[in-house]
């Protein structure tokens, strides 16, 4: 990926800093481009795997299971369900006539019972519908010693550690005995707590009339108790036009204080990836997905060797570390769920005796997405920072943006105003006789010592000599560099107050020309302006080092013009 920071290094040549400059452009122009085809190769990853299918199939099934009502006056439907007695009405009715379409409108038969149910006659019914439930034990929790009169049982709320295992009721089918978990599916993260799979399980019949009085037998041996914590209603559903697995599951939490609540998960993914072009060509993307991330981690290695415990001092290169993650666990993920698919699918598709655990493949599939989905979340930061915070990027805009607006012609032009002063008051005289003049005027300790001042101020000017003589060795030139260099903040602290010194001498040589002052305050005025709104803007030295030569050019015009007038 493209560079987080760029090191500022000085003492070279021209040539060589206009040479590194060019390479500099160039790398980071590449790299930016680089960066882009990385992220338009992520995008068409991140949003080829959805379709508008998906939203459909969805919206078609949750209106069946969901807002469907028990014929009559009530109007009970799974999200209005508040009790019992409600819960059953739903699996006789609502739910019973949506798993079950086994003729056309007209009555009609469709195929042989023995095959899968065809929801709304186009979605094929994937083995069978299971049911089932997870229960606590008595005294999970105490009862007020005053209350053990009216109350002798207490059912807690569900946790692992509550959870009953023993079996009740009739206790001769699985639905009246505990059952161990035998999948690998994830654990359900519901309103009142998080379950564990296994249960009391029972599956529904292929036959509509025996799914009907397994359900009315359930409800007259009470298969519902006060112990019953949640109910799950798993099923699977497969729409072969569109090529999409639809995964559901219903819930109902009975909570310790008494009622119902319900939630429900809609999972539409595409378990069979490569099928069509277009299936190929994300997978080729998954291939150009790989190689980025190779050449990507290659390069932050090489920045670690080379910079070592400094690469970690930047929150960019962090951002750098962070995406690299996150890329590496999309790709595990991927290929954990890619090869999940090859060994279950097969085993999945013959099960029709049986329930059929697509619920398993459907949550690794879901993560694979939300991890893609913060991945691209985190890629767009980092295209931001590229385009925004880069220094090198600031540059490649300043060479093409700055250096072509009239603006930057200014402090040219203010160095000839200068020039045609000196000419017009006859003052352009050689360069040493100019440099032993402004040498002997700035000379401020000798001056001090002469006239009587005390130690302090003379060891103050002093200092303020060898400062300024240092920034002056340092940064000042006579000629405008060409190179666009940055500035580090100590470095825009130091010439700054350079120039504010610079600014306190000319004041108090305006204060003794009257002939120059208006012509000397104009201009410092621009200069002022000029500068003050190209250090907030580009932040450069170039601009700095205008700031400086105009300033001393100017102290050298008013020193010369009282010599003038006093001769």
């Amino acid at each position: 990926m493209a560079e987080a920071s760029r090191w500022h290094r000085g003492g070279a040549s021209k040539h060589k800093l206009h040479y590194r400059k060019e390479v500099e452009i160039t790398t980071t122009l590449q790299e930016l481009l680089l960066y882009f085809i990385f992220l338009i190769n992520l995008c068409i990853l991140t949003f080829g795997m959805v379709n508008p299918h998906m939203y459909y199939l969805n919206k078609v099934m949750s209106s069946l299971f969901l807002d469907t009502s028990v014929p009559g006056e009530e109007r009970t439907n799974f999200k209005s369900i508040r009790s019992i007695t409600d819960f059953w009405k739903f699996m006789e009715g609502p739910l019973l006539e949506g798993l079950y379409w086994d003729s056309w409108y007209n009555n009609q038969q469709l195929y042989n019972l023995k095959n899968s149910s065809r929801i709304y006659y186009e979605n094929i019914l994937l083995g069978l519908p299971r049911v089932r439930q997870l229960k606590v034990r008595n005294n999970t929790c105490k009862v007020y010693s005053s209350f053990q009169s009216l109350m002798s049982e207490c059912y807690g709320k569900y946790t692992s550690a509550n959870e009953d295992l023993s079996n009740f009721g009739l206790q001769i089918n699985t639905e009246w005995r505990y059952s161990t978990s035998n999948t690998n599916s994830p654990w359900h993260w519901g309103f009142l707590g998080v379950y564990r799979n296994g249960g009391y399980i029972f599956t529904l019949s292929k036959s509509k009339s025996e799914t009907k009085n397994k359900f009315t037998d359930l409800r007259l041996n009470s298969w519902i108790t006060r112990g019953t914590r949640v109910i799950f209603i798993d099923f699977s559903l497969y729409n072969a036009n569109v090529n999409l697995f639809c995964i559901i599951r219903l819930v109902a939490e009975f909570p310790a204080t008494g009622g119902i609540l319900t939630s429900w998960q809609f999972y539409s993914v595409k378990l069979l990836r490569y099928v069509s072009y277009y299936d190929y060509f994300i997978a080729s993307c998954e291939i150009t997905f790989c190689i980025f991330l190779f050449v990507f981690t290659t390069q932050e290695v090489k920045k670690i060797k080379e910079f070592k415990s400094a690469y970690f001092k930047s929150i960019w290169n962090w951002l750098e570390l962070l995406l690299l993650l996150l890329c590496f666990v999309a790709v595990s993920f991927n290929t954990y769920c890619n090869i999940q698919i090859f060994l279950l699918l097969g085993q999945l598709l013959k099960s029709t005796e049986k329930y059929s655990d697509f619920y398993f493949l459907a949550c690794w599939h879901i993560y694979y997405n939300n991890i893609i989905a913060i991945t691209i979340f985190f890629a767009w930061i980092k295209n931001m920072f590229l385009a925004i915070i880069n220094d090198t990027y600031s540059e490649v805009k300043a060479d093409y943006s700055i250096g072509r607006r009239p603006d930057f012609e200014l402090g040219k032009m203010i160095k000839q105003s200068y020039k045609n002063v000196l000419e017009k008051f006859r003052l352009k005289k050689a360069q040493k006789d100019e440099d032993k003049k402004t040498k002997g005027i700035g000379d401020l300790a000798e001056q001090a010592r002469r006239e009587g001042f005390d130690k302090n101020e003379i060891q103050k000017a002093e200092q303020m000599k060898k400062w300024k003589e240092r920034l002056e060795k340092k940064y000042y030139s006579m000629e405008f560099p060409d190179d666009y260099q940055p500035v580090t903040h100590e470095q825009f602290r130091e010439l700054f107050l350079y120039a504010v010194e610079l600014q306190k001498e000319l004041h108090q040589f305006e204060a003794k020309s009257s002939g120059e002052k208006g012509f000397s305050s104009m201009v410092l005025r621009q200069v002022e302006s000029f500068c003050k709104k190209k250090a907030t803007e580009e932040f450069s030295m170039k601009i700095f080092l205008q700031f400086s030569s105009v300033m001393r050019n100017k102290k050298l015009v008013i020193t010369k013009s009282l010599h003038f007038q006093s001769s």
